[in-house]
C-alpha cells in the first residue's frame, strides 16, 4: 500500500475519519445503501491501530442518518445519538451486566434513524458466560437493528459467535504510509514520525503518541535499555519493578485529569458546590463513579504493560532475524549494535524461548495474574533461557 492511500479514502461523510482501507468502506458503503448487502451481525477484525472502532462507528452513522444527512452522522460519530449504542469496555474485560444491557438495548427500535447500530468495542474481552449472553440476541435480533462487534482476530471470539456474524477483516498499513500520515496530521519531523511509526509496529494510535510525546519515547527506550542489560535474578526483579511502576505513571498521567473532570461534573450535576462536602444522599453515586475509575484505572495499567510486552517481542524479534542473517526490517535499527550482541551471545532456540515466555506473559496478564509476578517470571527466562 503506497502513501498515495492515505487520501483515497476521503469519500465523504461519514467515512473521512476512516483511513488506508478501502475495500472495507466500499464494502460497508453497499452494505448502508443496500439492504440485500446488509448482514445483521458484523465483525471487523485488524490488529491494534488499524481503525476498527473508527470504522464501526462510521458504518453505524451510515446506517442510521439518512444519506446526505450529515447532521444526524455527526451525531452518531459523536456518539450522542440515540439509535447508537457502543461499548468499549472501561475493566480488563467486558461483563454479563455490560452485555446485557446491550443486549436489552438492542432490542429497542429506532427512534429517529432508520436503524438501531450496537457497536461492541473489544469484543474479544469477552468471557465465554459473556459471549453466550449475545447468541440469542444474534440468531434473532430484530429487523432493524445491526451488531458491529470489534476485535483483533475473529479467533478471538468463540465459534458460536463467529458463525453468526459476517467478517470484515482490515489490512495493516505501512510504515511509511503512517509516517506520511502523522507528518499530515502533527506536523512532526518526518524522522521522528516514521520511527515512531516503525516503534509502534503500525499502531497508528500508539505512533501518534510516541510522534507527539518525547518522554513517552524516552521511556520506551529507557525500558528497552534496562530489559537488555538484565543478566540475572535481581536484575529481573529490578527490572520488572521499573515496568510496573512506569507504566503506572503512566496510566494515573492518562487518567487523572479524566477522573477530575468527571466527580466535577457528578457534583455539578448533583447541585454540590464547588470544594463543598459531598452529602450523604450522593456519596452512593460518587463511590459508583470512583470504583468506576478505579476500573479503568486497572485496565489502563494492563494495556500499558501489554504495551511494553509487545515493544519486547519487537525487540527479540529482532535479535532472531539477526540470528539468521537478516539485518533489515529490523524494528529498533538504533539498538542494532545491542542486538547483535545478544544474537552472538545465544542460540536461537534461547531466543525464541523468550518470545515465547513474554507471549505466555501477555496471556496470563489477560486472566489477572498479578503484573508484577508475571514480569519477574518472564524477565528471569530472559536472564537465563528458562523458566523458573
Amino acid at each position: 500500500m503506497s502513501g498515495a492511500v492515505i487520501d483515497s479514502v476521503g469519500v465523504g461523510a461519514p467515512w473521512d475519519a476512516v483511513w488506508g482501507q478501502d475495500e472495507a468502506v466500499n464494502a460497508l458503503r453497499t452494505a448502508a445503501s443496500d439492504p440485500s448487502a446488509l448482514a445483521h451481525a458484523w465483525l471487523i477484525t485488524g490488529p491494534p491501530g488499524s481503525g476498527r472502532s473508527t470504522l464501526a462507528r462510521a458504518f453505524g452513522a451510515a446506517l442510521i442518518a439518512e444519506p446526505g444527512d450529515t447532521a444526524a452522522m455527526n451525531q452518531v460519530l459523536a456518539g450522542t445519538h440515540p439509535d447508537m449504542t457502543a461499548l468499549r469496555t472501561e475493566g480488563v474485560i467486558i461483563s454479563i451486566k455490560e452485555a446485557r444491557a446491550l443486549v436489552e438495548r438492542s432490542y429497542f427500535s429506532p427512534s429517529l434513524g432508520r436503524y438501531r447500530v450496537i457497536v461492541m468495542e473489544d469484543a474479544d474481552r469477552m468471557a465465554e458466560r459473556t459471549s453466550n449472553v449475545l447468541l440469542k440476541a444474534l440468531e434473532e435480533p430484530p429487523e432493524r437493528t445491526v451488531w458491529v462487534l470489534c476485535a483483533p482476530s475473529d479467533a478471538d471470539l468463540l465459534p458460536t459467535i463467529r458463525s453468526r456474524v459476517r467478517v470484515l477483516r482490515l489490512r495493516e498499513p505501512e510504515v511509511d504510509d503512517v509516517a506520511d500520515l502523522l507528518v499530515q496530521r502533527t506536523g512532526v519531523d518526518r524522522v521522528v514520525a516514521l520511527e515512531s511509526a516503525r516503534h509502534a509496529q503500525r499502531h497508528i494510535g500508539m505512533a501518534q503518541r510516541l510522534a507527539t510525546d518525547a518522554d513517552a519515547r524516552a521511556r520506551r527506550a529507557e525500558t528497552l535499555a534496562a530489559v537488555l542489560r538484565v543478566r540475572g535474578v535481581g536484575d529481573a526483579v529490578e527490572v520488572a519493578g521499573q515496568i510496573v511502576r512506569v507504566a503506572t505513571d503512566d496510566a494515573k498521567a492518562l487518567t487523572a485529569v479524566r477522573d477530575e473532570q468527571e466527580r466535577a461534573a457528578l457534583l455539578r450535576t448533583m447541585g454540590v458546590a464547588e470544594g463543598a462536602a459531598v452529602p450523604p444522599a450522593v456519596r452512593g453515586q460518587v463511590n459508583q463513579l470512583e470504583d468506576d475509575q478505579k476500573r479503568r484505572a486497572t485496565r489502563s495499567l494492563r494495556d500499558g504493560i501489554d504495551r511494553v510486552l509487545t515493544d519486547l517481542q519487537a525487540l527479540y524479534r529482532d535479535v532472531v532475524l539477526l540470528q539468521f542473517g537478516r539485518d533489515h526490517d529490523l524494528i529498533n535499527p538504533e539498538l542494532a549494535d545491542e542486538l547483535r550482541a545478544v544474537a552472538a551471545d545465544w542460540s536461537a532456540t534461547r531466543t525464541l524461548a523468550v518470545l515465547d515466555r513474554i507471549a505466555v506473559t501477555r496471556r496470563n496478564l489477560e486472566q489477572n495474574v498479578a503484573p508484577l509476578l508475571a514480569l519477574e517470571s518472564m524477565l528471569i527466562t530472559v536472564a537465563n533461557g528458562s523458566e523458573p
